[in-house]
């Protein structure tokens, strides 16, 4: 199965991309997992991608579209692939399309984790940091034993900058913008699965297992 996973900061994607690796077992391919492969194994693609990354330029399409076919060419995605991350634009959605035509290969699912942003915004500004050890709680969701203290070593938590509502709410609606062009393409391709991530993460699993079980009879 040839899978995309999308979602805004905070819908849980990353535990939803756990639960399918673990139970299709197919590759998770983040961008960033892409790029570190490729310059660890110092193909001239990877050489590339390093010449921007090092001079704090974005990477061009191009060079990002041939480090995905290097991964997507590899043992392990022949029977299938989970892209996270890829693609953000629509010209990285049109370029995947005819990659994956030329490798005799489409596209089954874009999964969509869709959560309201007020309730985003609740999980991303409830995160508290231990500041000494790294530990991380969530007022609500997985709160300390004692309020604003870290379990393990006494620290005072502290809310980071990005975790503040201003930043928060700024940062979601970056992302939605960017990513509204991206879910009404794949709409229109038929491909959008919308999961519903308002909802205990076992659901949520259960939801995307029902789409995806009908590929792997």
């Amino acid at each position: 199965m040839n899978l995309i996973l999308m979602g805004l900061p905070g819908a849980g994607k990353g535990t939803q991309a756990e639960k399918i690796v673990d139970k299709y077992q197919i590759p998770h391919i983040s961008t960033g997992d892409m790029f570190r492969l490729a310059i660890k194994e110092g193909t001239e693609l990877g050489k590339q991608a390093k010449s921007y990354m090092d001079q704090g330029e974005l990477v061009p399409d191009e060079v990002t579209i041939g480090i995905v076919r290097e991964r997507l060419s590899k043992g392990d995605a022949q029977e299938g692939f989970l892209l996270d991350g890829f693609p953000r634009t629509i010209a990285q959605a049109k370029a995947l399309e005819e990659l994956l035509g030329d490798m005799d290969k489409s596209l089954d699912y874009v999964l969509h984790v869709d959560v309201p942003q007020e309730q985003l915004i609740e999980r991303l500004t409830g995160r508290r940091v231990c500041p000494t050890c790294g530990a991380t709680y969530h007022v609500k969701y997985n709160p300390p034993k004692q309020e604003g203290i870290c379990d393990k070593d006494g620290s005072a938590l502290i809310q980071r900058d990005d975790d503040k509502p201003a930043t928060v709410k700024k940062r979601l609606e970056v992302n939605i913008e960017q990513t509204q062009p991206m879910l009404d393409f794949y709409q229109d391709k038929g491909y959008l699965a919308k999961i519903d991530g308002d909802q205990d993460i076992d659901q949520v699993f259960e939801d995307i297992d029902k789409k995806l079980r009908g590929l792997s009879e």
